[in-house]
């Protein structure tokens, strides 16, 4: 069944999203700084597990326009709810991936009449030190340089664990957010201390996935730790957690049928 594309209007600009399939509604949120993109691989195949399948795009990510003021978690929270408004849907499941799992918890923990099954993938608590690293981090990586120097300098950048196309996938997403402030890490920043009080408001059934070398890699740039992630575990009531391994920060393209088995039989069973 072919994927369709639309666009959502709301006060703050519209969002992209992309749609296709029939069933029990499920949304995918993205990481920072990708996009719906991000699921062009599992889109398919959880369409043709009888799903519809809904990945939007952030208001300042891919296609969505830039909004209008510095956005925090509960503000793209709030445009989930407003998707689903839009579609008709009165509940969902949803699954989110690093940004977009600190988006979908918040959907859960906020509006949990809109919320069935959660699935929370790479989701971290940081502490205060790993908070200001990240949006420095991305702060210094969204600088436009005039020579150009920016665009070659963030070739390299993921080399050690995605190949070549995926590589450039992933850089087509992240020039869309140069020259913008880094929307994603300021909103995990303001939200990270609060969101052990928050996770616990979850009441929905909960799939936790942890991709083994994704751990690896945010604990070598100093901005996670494992016992952390463990910690998030320990404060959702409902949930059960399942080790992706091998999987990396882009684990939902590089593993997207072991992801795709493991979401199904929890959406399923």
């Amino acid at each position: 069944m072919k994927i369709k594309r639309a666009f959502l209007d709301t006060e703050d600009g519209q969002i992209h999203y992309r749609i296709g399939g029939e069933g029990e509604p499920l949304i995918l949120l993205h990481q920072n700084p990708m996009s719906s993109n991000e699921y062009r691989e599992l889109m398919p195949i959880f369409i043709k597990e009888k799903k519809l399948v809904i990945a939007m795009d952030f208001l300042g990510f891919g296609e969505s326009d830039q909004p209008p003021r510095m956005y925090y978690i509960e503000d793209y929270a709030k445009t989930v709810t407003l998707l689903l408004d839009k579609l008709g849907i009165k509940k969902a499941n949803i699954l989110g991936h690093h940004t977009g799992a600190f988006v979908a918890a918040e959907v859960a923990a906020a509006y949990p009449e809109r919320v069935n099954k959660l699935i929370l993938s790479c989701i971290d608590y940081f502490e205060e030190e790993e908070r200001k690293k990240l949006y420095s981090k991305f702060s210094e990586a969204y600088q436009i340089k005039e020579d150009g120097s920016h665009l070659t300098k963030r070739w390299p950048v993921r080399l050690g664990y995605v190949g070549s196309e995926l590589n450039h996938r992933c850089l087509l997403n992240e020039f869309k957010c140069h020259g913008y402030p880094p929307y994603g890490p300021f909103a995990i920043m303001n939200y990270a201390e609060k969101s052990l009080e928050r996770f616990r408001l979850i009441n929905s059934k909960t799939l936790i996935l942890s991709g083994t070398e994704d751990i690896k890699q945010l604990e070598k740039l100093g901005i996670a730790k494992a016992k952390n992630r463990k910690l998030i575990a320990q404060t959702i009531p409902n949930q059960r957690m399942v080790e992706i391994e091998g999987g990396t920060i882009y684990m939902m393209n590089q593993m997207f049928e072991e992801i795709a088995k493991v979401v199904v039989d929890f959406l399923d069973n």
